[in-house]
């Protein structure tokens, strides 16, 4: 299994359990999340409870909750959304920050590519979640989600270069 994570903040922000394709040149990658219902289960064993004495109220206490299988899984944390300004001041910060992780093509090719994909990504300002990986650190990369036309699960965005690929 494979398992991606921050570059700059360590979090584990996605694994390989969900395929990604490469957009604006490889320097996005785009995951599609489901909603999923986590919780208790009601297993129906055969058993008639009212045969045997049992009434409506015997049974699993039904905690079932529905949650996005990316964001559960990775115990990702949703920030305050940016305007124009914040999300540009933002890239700025990251492209230093990330820029100084990197070395040789890998960082080259991030230079190149990052602000095609900064471009692609602010006319969705008004549509696009933010969030963050567990630790909640704000100088990491950000995971996005928004809704595809007509879609009713969400899509998610990954900054290519700042993630790094570990096997477990």
């Amino acid at each position: 299994m494979l398992v991606y994570q921050d570059l700059v903040t360590g979090d584990e922000l996605l694994s390989d359990s969900f395929p990604y394709k490469e957009i604006e040149n490889g320097a996005l990658w785009e995951v599609e999340g489901k909603w999923v219902v986590k919780g208790a289960v009601d297993f129906d064993i055969g058993a008639n409870p009212s045969a045997e004495g049992g009434g409506e109220d015997e049974g699993v206490d039904d905690q079932a909750v529905k949650v996005v299988d990316i964001i559960d899984t990775f115990r990702l944390q949703e920030q305050p959304s940016f305007d124009k300004k914040g999300f540009v001041t933002y890239m700025k910060r990251y492209i230093k920050v990330l820029s100084g992780k990197l070395e040789g093509e890998q960082k080259d090719d991030f230079m190149k590519k990052i602000e095609g994909a900064t471009k692609f990504l602010l006319p969705k300002l008004k549509d696009l979640q933010f969030f963050v990986g567990e630790s909640m650190k704000d100088d990491g990369g950000l995971v996005l989600a928004y809704y595809k036309d007509g879609a009713t699960d969400p899509t998610f965005l990954y900054f290519a270069h700042g993630l790094k690929e570990i096997k477990c």
